[in-house]
């Protein structure tokens, strides 16, 4: 537990320069103090009973050089997962399931590729897709590895509107779930993407082993940007057998509900005007969870039954929760 005392703070704070004692001592108030202080900040900032909601899809499936552990679609392990090798899907196939999210709320689309970084040929199909999704009247997101310079000026003159790259964890903890890239590596893509004017997602993983301190350290680096990133997605591990963190943690204690509630209120008072976004693992946790989550801060989430390649929370699912808490999703845009 931290000594320090929690910082009081005005929900109008926006801050650059968090200290990790602070960012623990937030953490460690009691679980009612912490929701409350978060909540005060969510309405102050957002409209309190509205959630943003995006689709995935997963336009380019395996054989991923990098060698985190807990991806599925790792080159580094395949052998051990069943899961088959997908090209790059050709662009109407996208535009047709971006058109089927947008007809169901959907407010952005994302596009996932399993690569370490795009190559030029690749690249051209992307900005198409990026390119028609935006004639719809959606945002656009991607997430594609990391970028050279002329490769993030491409995807700024097709109109993309966010770059998803997450740190995954800390600085220290970092080294036990990749080894292909560094975290430097990451932070030089989302600083060339911020600098191209292209909005920044980034957030991490919680329950692959690291611990509290692993966590505050990461909603540290997040929140001590220059800016803070647009939207700050936080994933629960989804163990994926065959992976080196997914059958290390399999058979352990899945992270506790209420320390993922309390990674969602930190990160609200961190990042008071972010969109906190509820990602993966959401197909295992509760109503009850969810519900505490959106007290916190949560106001964005991925609608659909898919992410990347583990399952997500279903459409009709998320429908049930929004009317039960009377929540409603932003309203996509009206295309040209």
């Amino acid at each position: 537990m931290s000594s320090a005392a929690a910082p009081q703070l005005s929900v109008d704070t926006l801050r650059h320069d968090w200290t990790l004692e602070e960012v623990q001592a937030l953490y460690d108030l009691p679980f009612n103090e912490l929701v409350f202080r978060a909540a005060e900040v969510h309405r102050a900032h957002f409209t309190p009973n509205q959630v943003q909601v995006s689709t995935l899809i997963n336009i380019k499936t395996g054989g991923c050089a990098e060698n985190c552990g807990y991806c599925s679609q790792s080159a580094h392990h395949e052998k051990e997962i069943d899961i088959e090798r997908e090209a790059l899907m050709e662009v109407e196939t996208v535009l047709k399931a971006a058109a089927e999210a947008r007809a169901n709320g959907a407010s952005r689309f994302c596009m996932g590729a399993a690569w370490r970084k795009p190559n030029e040929r690749d690249m051209k199909k992307v900005v198409a897709m990026v390119e028609g999704v935006r004639d719809m009247g959606m945002e656009t997101c991607v997430t594609l590895g990391m970028l050279e310079a002329e490769q993030v000026a491409q995807l700024k003159a097709a109109g993309l509107d966010y770059y998803n790259h997450n740190l995954d964890t800390s600085r220290e903890y970092y080294g036990n779930v990749v080894t292909t890239r560094t975290f430097d590596d990451r932070l030089d893509t989302l600083r060339r993407v911020r600098e191209a004017g292209i909005n920044v997602c980034s957030g991490g993983i919680l329950g692959m082993g690291e611990s509290r301190r692993d966590r505050a350290l990461l909603l540290q680096e997040l929140a001590n940007m220059d800016e803070h990133p647009d939207s700050v997605p936080i994933n629960k591990l989804v163990p994926v057998k065959g992976t080196p963190i997914g059958d290390q943690l399999a058979e352990s204690r899945d992270i506790d509900p209420f320390e993922f509630i309390r990674a969602i209120a930190v990160a609200r008072i961190l990042m008071p005007k972010s969109y906190v976004r509820l990602s993966a693992g959401r197909e295992e946790m509760s109503d009850e969870a969810q519900a505490l989550c959106f007290m916190a801060g949560a106001n964005s989430l991925f609608y659909g039954d898919k992410l990347l390649t583990t399952d997500n929370a279903s459409t009709n699912r998320d429908r049930e929760l929004f009317d039960k808490l009377g929540i409603q999703p932003e309203q996509v845009h009206e295309s040209a």
